[in-house]
């Protein structure tokens, strides 16, 4: 009898040192040359592979983009839109870098910007972009017309892209939601493709942004009841006007990250990382202001030569992360692990997608370990591979 419970207890000790050879061996006939990288919860590493290399994350940088953004900016903001009237009853428009003012929530918005203003017709609208400097450049984002590549913008609509079914030179929109304008039709007869599509706003003339999103806001007033009799121009907001209606976003920003973590919206996670470096710096937002909050706080919590951000949605292929950093950084993001997207079994994760790049990151459910950091880098086209290395992780450690 004696046996017996000895021999258990000792199958009892040697079961996870066993399970960890398995997944060590799994990881290595999966991915002979993959970077992989799974730690305990302490922060013992079950398995190293590769795991001192640096690597491009792609889309798993906007995990740090989410993490710079709470700490920055607090689970509870939301970004703000103000109005302003002067006494000709022209609508002055001021964008803050509002990175979801899609048409559901220009349809919120209308109704209560005609209560603060009355539905007495407004003679012109202009827009204020003077936040965001005209020349902002973010690394990796090209002059295309893929929505991916869509330009950063202080006041934009529906991520700044246009989204139309084209028949010849009939437009009209995609979106039951989204009235089609007169410049989202010349747009897509433009650059649009035959059939349903979507295009970004054109990054030569970065104030079509603006008076787009003026044309739609303009007929979202008429659909509320309103009018605009005037122009919709560019232009500055008077100094002595105060504002008549200050419209907050609808989605705070846990709402809002969740978004765009599932949606991996390069668009948003750069309006999101632009709003980091200007909350905390004041004045205009800039790429320099948030990449210098950015280092401040990578250096306050240890991960200064383990992360190294361009910009904020992994789009670029200068940001460079180790695996080593990555992990680190998944610990502090721990807090708020529910923003990922989660498999079957409750592992919350990130893709990172780019044409010679798959990469993969989070937090796995486990057996015998319980939550487990995970990192995984892979080349080639190995999209489903890390799945399969992350399922092997549930399965047998």
């Amino acid at each position: 009898m004696q046996f017996r419970i000895l021999a258990l207890i000792c199958l009892f000790l040697t079961q996870p040192s066993v399970a960890q050879a398995d997944i060590k061996d799994r990881v290595k006939a999966l991915a002979p040359n993959g970077l992989v990288l799974i730690l305990d919860e302490n922060g013992k590493p079950l398995v190293s592979q590769n795991a001192d290399k640096t690597f491009i994350p792609a889309s798993v940088a906007k995990i740090a983009t989410a993490w710079l953004a709470m700490e920055v900016l607090g689970k509870d903001h939301r970004f703000e839109t103000k109005f302003y009237l002067d006494d000709k009853r022209v609508l002055y428009v001021r964008g803050s870098g509002d990175p979801f003012l899609i048409s559901e929530e220009l349809e919120l918005l209308a109704p209560k910007l005609l209560e603060a203003t009355s539905k007495q017709a407004f003679t012109g609208i202009v827009i204020d972009t003077s936040y965001y400097p005209d020349d902002i450049k973010i690394p990796g984002i090209e002059a295309t017309d893929e929505a991916y590549d869509a330009l950063n913008s202080a006041f934009a609509v529906n991520f700044n892209t246009i989204h139309a079914i084209r028949k010849g030179k009939n437009v009209r929109s995609a979106e039951k939601q989204t009235p089609i304008t007169p410049l989202a039709i010349s747009q897509f007869i433009k650059r649009g493709p035959n059939g349903r599509g979507r295009i970004s706003l054109s990054q030569e003339k970065p104030e079509l942004s603006a008076l787009y999103a003026g044309e739609l806001l303009a007929a979202l007033i008429a659909k509320a009841g309103g009018n605009n009799e005037g122009s919709i121009t560019i232009g500055k907001l008077p100094a002595d006007l105060e504002p008549v209606y200050i419209h907050r976003q609808s989605r705070d920003l846990t709402e809002l990250l969740t978004a765009m973590l599932l949606g991996s919206n390069n668009y948003i996670t750069n309006q999101v990382f632009l709003e980091i470096g200007a909350n905390r710096k004041g004045g205009q937002v800039s790429l320099e202001k948030s990449l210098e909050v950015a280092s401040e706080l990578f250096a306050k919590h240890g991960l200064s030569n383990g992360i190294t951000l361009v910009e904020g949605s992994g789009i670029s292929r200068d940001n460079k992360f180790t695996a080593d950093g990555l992990a680190k950084l998944l610990h502090q993001f721990a807090p708020h692990a529910e923003l990922l997207k989660k498999t079957r079994k409750g592992s919350g994760y990130k893709t990172g997608t780019l044409s010679d790049v798959k990469t993969l990151a989070g937090f796995a459910v486990t057996k015998n370990h319980g939550l487990v950091r995970f990192v995984i880098s892979l080349k080639g086209n190995t999209g489903k591979l890390r799945f399969r290395l992350l399922e092997a992780m549930e399965k047998e450690l």
